[in-house]
């Protein structure tokens, strides 16, 4: 069932869980339909979301239709998500193409330069104005994650973010969710990772909309599950199933008497991602909550 994903994370946000926003690698079928089948199985609702650039290959629309088309076949709410739009033009590319849920990504801006906040928020406020005539909720971010590359060695600065910025960002526009930099990060982490619940616990004194934790992977369980309780309302991962799904076709690959039918090797990949699918649900509290 093909929804936006508002009315789901304010529940979320109220009632002390979050909902998994996975990565399906621009269209991947395998994945999406393994996200699908979990969140029915599981009674969650599930949030399919889309980096720009794993739609190089097949092509924003083709994932959208993708994602339609499995949505179609459940009864549980499905949101399709634009994950870190970085400008006004991808996010309106977005919204025509019928995303359900976008994310401008304004952490571009530097918090050291003065106007860097002000420009961050007059840029989500585009974005969510015209979003607003598609009935689409927008998701905002303030500090720039952590980037780490496939050893989990840091390749850009992190920015954890210091709560008064984000009661001044939320003073100059209102979106639907915000994301906010408190030492997580995209890709493995290697060893443990800094993150700064406290950061969390600040924010929720002055704010009650729904938070959003990027750069699950890896993460240990209790420390997502304490961001969950300070207000995390949608938790990220990408990197994850990325890896799952890659192993699991390998996996295939060497044991299954496939003869070369790709669809036997798919559907083997989609019965064991749909499972590590379940284990992020119940990480999330989301099980049965549609």
């Amino acid at each position: 069932m093909l929804v936006t994903n508002k009315e789901n994370l304010i529940e979320a946000s109220k009632n002390g869980y979050a909902i998994p926003a996975l990565n399906t690698q621009g269209g991947n079928y395998d994945i999406i339909w393994a996200a699908c089948r979990a969140a029915e199985e599981m009674k969650s609702p599930i949030i399919l979301a889309h980096y720009v650039s794993t739609g190089a290959y097949s092509g924003h629309d083709w994932f959208v239709q993708v994602c339609k088309w499995c949505a179609d076949k459940v009864s549980v709410p499905v949101s399709i998500h634009l994950d870190h739009g970085a400008d006004f033009d991808i996010c309106m590319e977005a919204l025509k193409l019928g995303f359900t849920s976008v994310m401008i990504d304004g952490s571009k801006f530097d918090f050291e330069e003065n106007i860097a906040l002000t420009k961050n928020a007059a840029m989500t406020n585009e974005v969510i104005k015209v979003a607003k005539c598609f009935g689409v909720p927008v998701e905002a971010e303030i500090g720039e994650l952590l980037r780490l590359d496939n050893m989990g060695t840091v390749m850009e600065n992190k920015n954890i973010v210091d709560p008064c910025e984000v009661k001044e960002f939320l003073g100059l526009c209102q979106p639907d969710s915000l994301a906010i930099g408190i030492g997580n990060a995209h890709g493995y982490y290697k060893g443990e990772p800094d993150i700064h619940l406290e950061v969390l616990e600040a924010v929720r004194k002055f704010t009650d909309i729904p938070l959003v934790l990027h750069g699950c992977t890896g993460m240990k369980e209790e420390i997502v599950k304490e961001a969950i309780k300070l207000g995390v309302a949608k938790i990220n991962f990408g990197t994850e199933i990325r890896y799952k799904y890659v192993e699991h076709y390998e996996e295939g690959l060497k044991t299954l008497d496939h003869q070369g039918h790709s669809w036997k090797l798919s559907q083997f990949a989609n019965d064991r991602l749909t499972e590590d699918i379940k284990d992020i649900i119940r990480l999330a509290g989301s099980e049965g909550k549609a």
